[in-house]
């Protein structure tokens, strides 16, 4: 069963440009475009990793992870925010909210492709 991806942004290019980085890879992608059905879509279909942007309509990127972290099943799956919002009190905010790893916009797709395949390995 291959591993299940949500890539979770509101902007359709990102999310291609995420999947792109990911194709080679074999994965499962699903998307949500806004923070509320990121949350849908997380628990309907229980992802092995997360890929998650900070600022979405509905629930922001933060809520959206905070909400999930309070869940048993979500507490170990790992996050991955991926965000235009750099500055040092955005990764801090990711970071205590419980991201594991934080990837500023414009981001290296061969980056984000090594640290899918890392978090997930270290997860398995």
């Amino acid at each position: 069963m291959l591993p299940k991806v949500l890539v979770c942004d509101n902007e359709e290019a990102l999310r291609a440009l995420v999947r792109g980085a990911l194709e080679l890879g074999d994965y499962e992608i699903v998307e949500a475009h806004d923070g509320d059905q990121s949350v849908e879509l997380a628990r309907a279909c229980d992802p092995d990793l997360i890929v998650l942007d900070m600022m979405m309509p509905g629930r922001t990127g933060l809520e959206v992870l905070a909400e999930l972290r309070a869940e048993d099943r979500f507490a170990e799956t790992p996050v991955i925010m991926l965000t235009a919002r750099a500055q040092a009190q955005d990764r801090l905010a990711a970071v205590e909210a419980g991201v594991n790893r934080f990837l500023p916009k414009p981001f290296s797709p061969l980056e984000l492709a090594s640290v899918v395949e890392e978090l997930l390995d270290g997860h398995r």
